[in-house]
Order: C-alpha cells, then structure tokens, then sequence
C-alpha cells in the first residue's frame, strides 16, 4: 500500500456487502448480476446513472465465434494480429474460445442481437478481421441495447446500486487486504456526502481514460479514476501507453472538445471507402485490408494523408449505400450526422482520429485479480493482456463480459472475509487539482501524446504537466485547503501528486469535490501515460513514435509495469519477456 489518498471529508456513513462493483458498464453489471446469482451480498456503484457508462455508446457490436465456417481459433489469430506482439495468447485462447458461450448467456438476459429471417444472428466485420463475426443490435446500437438489458436485469433482480457517486479510495485492513471504498455521493443518490462500502471483494469497472485529451468518443465519465484510485492503491498498471485513437470520429471543427460522435468501423466493414478531399482512396496499398486494416494502421495511414495534404481531416464515404440502408443499418450514426448539418446519403462524412479505449489499464491475472487482494478489475479499466499493444475492434465488449464472469466466480468460490477498515498509520493526503488546470491538461495530451508521439513531443508534454503540478503544490503550500493536511514533501520525477493549478487564485488551493476529484484523476493518469510512452522507444500496436519508427521486438517485446511509490514517485520498469509476471493473487489460494 503506498498510503496515499485523495483530500476529501471523513465517510460520514457506511453499508456493509461481500462485494462492492464499481461501474455499470457491460463488465460491471454482469460481474454484479452474476455474484448476486451466487448469493453475495452485492453493491453497484457507478458515476451517474446505471446507463450512462461507455457500454452503451458502443456502435459496432461484440466479437464472437457464432458464424458458420468461423472459430475460435480464427479470432485468436486476428487478435494476435492487431496486439503486435504482446498480447497474453493465454488470455486471448480463454476470451475467443469462452466468448461465444459468454454471448449466448447475454441473449438469455435479454439482450436482443438483429437476426435474419431466419432467426439466425446477423453478423458483420470490422477491421483485423478476416470473418464476419460481429453482432450488433439496431443497425448501429448494440452498446445501448446490452446496457438495456442488463440494467433491466439488475433492477428486476433487485441489486442493491448507488448512483451519481464517485469512488475515491479504496479501504483496507490490518492485513493490507481490500477492506472496501470511499465514495462521494453527487446530489441525487441514497445518501449525500463521502461515505463507505464495506466490503472484502472490490470489482473496479470503471471504464476508461479518454477525458484525458481534448476529443475523444468516451463520455464525460470517463476520467481514469479507477486506474487512479489502483495506483493509490498500490496496485500494478500496465500498457497505459497503447492509446486507441479510433480512425473515424465525426470532424466537428479544429476547437471542438469533449465526447465526439463515433462513425462505427461497421460502416467500414459494410463497404464505406476513406478518401481525401479530391477522392482518392489512400488506404489502398497501404495495407492488404485497405479500409479495414487494424485501427492503427487506419489512424495512422489518415494522419499521414492529413499531414501531406495539409488538410484537418479526411472523409468517409458511404453515399453508395442509399437511403435505405443507412436508415435501416446505421440509424445512430445517420441521425448524429445529420445533427450536425452533414447527410452521409449524399456527401462523404468528414472524419479524423480521436482517443478512443485504454489498451492498457490496472494489471491482472486471469480472474481478474489484480496485485492488491481483493481487487479486481475488468473491462477498460483493467490490462488482462487480451488487447496487447493494439485491441482488435469489437473485442472490448466481449473481454468486459467474459472476465466479468471470471471474477464472479472465483469471488464465489473463495469468498473472504476482510476486517474492519483501518486508517494507514501515516497517510499521505493529496491537495487537489483545480478544475480550472483540466482544459490544459487535455490540451497538453493531445499536443504531445496523441496519435503522433515523438521524444521531443513527450518531453514538451511531461514538463507542460509537471508544471501544472509545480503550480498546484505552489498554491497547496501558499494556502491549505479547508479539509485534509498538508501534501507533504515535494514529488520526484514522475510523481502523479496533483493539487490547484493555473487558474487558482494566488494562495488558494482547489477545495474537495468531483471536478476537482477528476481533474487530480486525470493528471495522474497523464503523467504514468507520458512516462510509459517516453520509456518505449519504439513505435508498435497504436503507439507511434515518429522519432522510432520501427517496431523493436529484440528490446520491446515487452510489457511496462508501473507503481506509485509511498513517496508519490513512479516505478517504471518492463518485464522480462512478452509474459506478465504472475500478480500475488496468482499463488493457490486456501479453500
């Protein structure tokens, strides 16, 4: 444990559970409805509403081995493929072979996929892969309607949930085992204030990062907390470098921040063609798959084009589908085009590359546990090796579905029992970061650490962020903030520690609260990617150094594992091989 916590008021209530899940997404509430089914005492948290997580923005659908001709194999292979070398071809084999079970049990839910006359699902392809093997839910709604059925699933189940609350820290024991968390309930929950759960199994599913820069497809929840709240943790987090920049986001202007809307890879795998501004289908040659080569690939074949053009984005163009099937295939993406004064029936759409899914996350074995007993993870917030340095399309729900179910049932099969929380003996309490630092911060990312990346780049974006920093530990020593003490002794290099920033008032540091709870969130998360993408010199996967164009499997056929030290420096170090080294959850546990 590294001792280091958020500033924030003492819980002021508590409830007991035998597991606390924190988020709603697709890996959260299956991994709550399947501990609830095994008769634990379950507790959902999530940042919103139950419906409001990434799940249900997903456009394109969930990748599985249902179609006839297809197996298993076939999408390991593919999975293998877009991971560039470090994926855990263990975990992969339990995902693509588990998988089609795993979405068999989602249909029985209640989840509805679209099917043919016939009542066999329809199937569709996306990039990396060389099958149909994509099922989705109205035309373009297949997150929506997951979300809808389970969040169905767990009120008809009568799952105990607490909304609009965001987690802070986790609690543990004497032991150093998972004791449950601390949370901050926003105005409309079951209870108000900063209060506790309870609990000797935590299950982190709090989604991504992608708030980090300034677009990107992930909704505003989405603010890297639980990598944070593990790295405060002491928990392991790994490949936090391998960003997915997704290849097709709708262009909105060159100062359009925030969520952007998704244009699926399915439109893609329907027969769309990427062009430039006078037609001309760049992606061909580039790639044996042209348009529906891995993510990567396409985002950076876009960002070239862009650049020798000197244009700000490409276009997508789909005007051979006709009205029909855009209204019956793609009626999302239709309706947010068309939002946007742009007809996808009758002009190409203008497209460009936007942080899309964390490849990387709080690292596991394969239940789920991560280097903390106790805590588990799934879904975007976790590293299970699945995605390597790449995360072929479509995998992100299936892998959230299939560790969900892994973690429920090894906390079914060894349920523990934790002791009462314990107060670490000298805890060190971060001052906050102003909100007001958050624009820059994102502005800094997507400068220095979006899809192009180079050691100049890199530099320019760790002293932006270690400035921000600086000026926030000015503010925190200049003022202390009205709860909580000091920050303690100055951080080393690489340090996570945020506090007020630019923006505060001279000597007066942020005050406790969800936007400043984020925006520390966010900075750390920053940071621990600058450092992992500076260490890795070597271009592979979605991360792409133009300084190190090549990839390098001699020296980088490996993962980076990183750690928050006590004295909120980082510990950066690659592992030994391509295999993670095993988590202390991965030694036999007591009946």
């Amino acid at each position: 444990m590294t001792g280091i916590r958020l500033q924030a008021p003492a819980p002021g209530w508590a409830i007991d559970a035998d597991v606390v899940v924190v988020g709603s997404g697709v890996a959260g509430l299956t991994a709550a409805l399947r501990c609830t089914a095994a008769g634990l005492r379950t507790v959902v948290v999530t940042k919103a509403r139950l419906d409001d997580g990434s799940t249900r923005w997903a456009q394109g659908g969930i990748a599985a081995a249902l179609g006839e001709g297809d197996t298993p194999e076939q999408h390991l292979d593919d999975t293998l493929v877009a991971g560039a070398g470090l994926c855990d071809e263990e975990a992969v084999r339990l995902l693509v072979t588990e998988g089609p079970d795993a979405v068999r049990r989602l249909i029985d839910t209640g989840a509805r996929f679209d099917t043919d006359a016939a009542g066999t699902i329809e199937l569709t392809r996306e990039g990396g892969h060389h099958r149909r093997r994509i099922a989705h839910a109205g035309g373009d709604a297949t997150g929506a309607e997951i979300s809808r059925a389970l969040v169905g699933a767990v009120r008809d189940r009568a799952v105990r949930t607490i909304e609009n609350a965001l987690v802070l820290d986790l609690l543990t024991d004497a032991a150093g085992r998972t004791a449950g968390v601390t949370l901050h309930v926003m105005g409309e929950g079951q209870h108000d204030g900063v209060g506790a759960v309870h609990a000797p199994a935590v299950v982190l599913a709090t989604g991504g990062m992608g708030q980090v820069f300034s677009a990107t497809t992930n909704p505003a929840v989405s603010t890297g907390d639980g990598v944070a709240l593990a790295l405060r943790a002491g928990a392991e987090v790994s490949d936090l470098e391998f960003v997915q920049f997704h290849p097709t986001v709708l262009f909105l202007g060159p100062d359009a921040e925030g969520q952007q809307p998704l244009v699926s890879e399915a439109v893609r795998g329907e027969g769309a063609h990427l062009v430039d501004a006078d037609g001309v289908r760049f992606m061909v040659g580039q790639h044996e798959l042209a348009e529906l080569a891995p993510r990567d690939i396409v985002a950076k074949g876009i960002t070239r084009r862009m650049r020798e053009t000197g244009a700000r984005h490409m276009y997508l163009d789909a005007r051979h589908f006709g009205p029909e099937m855009w209204a019956s295939r793609f009626p999302t993406i239709l309706a947010a085009c068309r939002a946007h004064g742009i007809d996808p029936v009758t002009e190409p759409i203008p497209v460009a590359p936007a942080a899309h899914y964390a490849s990387g996350g709080v690292r596991t074995d394969l239940h789920g546990r991560t280097t903390v007993p106790g805590l588990y993870a799934c879904g975007e917030v976790a590293c299970t090796g699945v995605h390597g340095a790449n995360r072929l399309a479509s995998n992100s729900l299936l892998e959230g579905l299939v560790f969900a179910e892994r973690i429920a049932d090894d906390i079914a099969a060894s349920p523990a029992r934790a002791g009462d929380p314990v107060p670490h003996p000298a805890p060190t309490v971060l001052p906050l970061l102003d909100p007001a630092a958050r624009p820059r911060v994102q502005h800094v990312m997507t400068t220095g650490a979006g899809v192009l990346r180079s050691a100049a780049s890199l530099a320019e974006a760790a002293d932006a962020l270690d400035a921000v920093h600086a000026e926030a530990l000015a503010a925190a020593a200049a003022g202390p903030a009205p709860a909580g003490p000091d920050a303690g002794s100055a951080p080393g290099i690489g340090s996570v520690a945020g506090a007020g920033s630019a923006g505060s008032a001279p000597g007066k540091a942020a005050e406790p609260g969800t936007d400043s709870w984020e925006t520390t969130n966010l900075l750390c998360v920053a940071r621990v990617l600058v450092a992992a993408a500076r260490r890795r010199e070597e271009t592979r996967g979605c991360h792409w150094r133009e300084d190190r164009p090549d990839r390098d499997d001699a020296a980088w056929r490996r993962h980076l594992v990183v750690r928050l030290r006590p004295d909120r420096t980082l510990d950066v170090r690659p592992t030994d091989t391509q295999d993670f080294p095993p988590t202390d959850a991965d030694a036999p546990r007591e009946p």
